[in-house]
């Protein structure tokens, strides 16, 4: 079973059993031509659809689809993120990070980001100079570098807060 939101807006329920499609308790049998990779064209009820697939991915359990020249932004959940969301769990995917410390002491060379930058997850933050080895650190994240509070040639010492985000 999968809980289906079409455009943020739109909940279904759907099912599949054999050949069989059961949407909110309702039992449909389209018939289903697959007439490319992404392509489709589907008849249900005397009622004739081309779909295509524009976007799909599958980690995320999200699409976009074009129905009859309409684009619609599909997501999906199974039963196990269902578990997750009602356990309070679905969240702990996200990852929150609000600073860096410093992982151990040493002196800092060069930094990249500036306040106000956006860096993505694993872009690199500054080099730290630790046991005479340079050290990139990088974002932990997607986040905005709210503070910097180091410069190139500053010694910081293990568990100091040198970025903020």
């Amino acid at each position: 079973m999968l809980q289906v939101k079409v455009n943020d807006k739109y909940n279904f329920e759907v099912d599949k059993q054999g050949d069989k499609l059961v949407i909110n308790e309702e039992t449909i049998s389209p018939d289903v031509k697959q007439l490319a990779a992404t392509a489709y064209h589907i008849i249900n009820n005397l009622q004739s659809y081309n779909v295509e697939v524009v976007s799909f991915d599958r980690a995320e359990k999200k699409a976009e689809i074009k129905v009859n020249n309409n684009i619609y932004s599909i997501s999906a959940k199974d039963q196990f993120d269902i578990l997750l969301d009602k356990l309070g769990l679905s969240s702990l995917n996200a990852t929150k990070v609000s600073e860096i410390k410093a992982p151990m002491p040493g002196m800092v060379l060069k930094v990249f980001v500036n306040e106000g930058m956006e860096v993505k997850k694993n872009d690199n933050l500054f080099i730290l100079e630790a046991m005479k080895m340079e050290n990139i650190i990088k974002a932990p994240a997607d986040v905005i570098v709210k503070t910097v509070k180091i410069k190139p040639g500053d010694k910081v010492e293990k568990g100091q807060i040198l970025m903020q985000f």
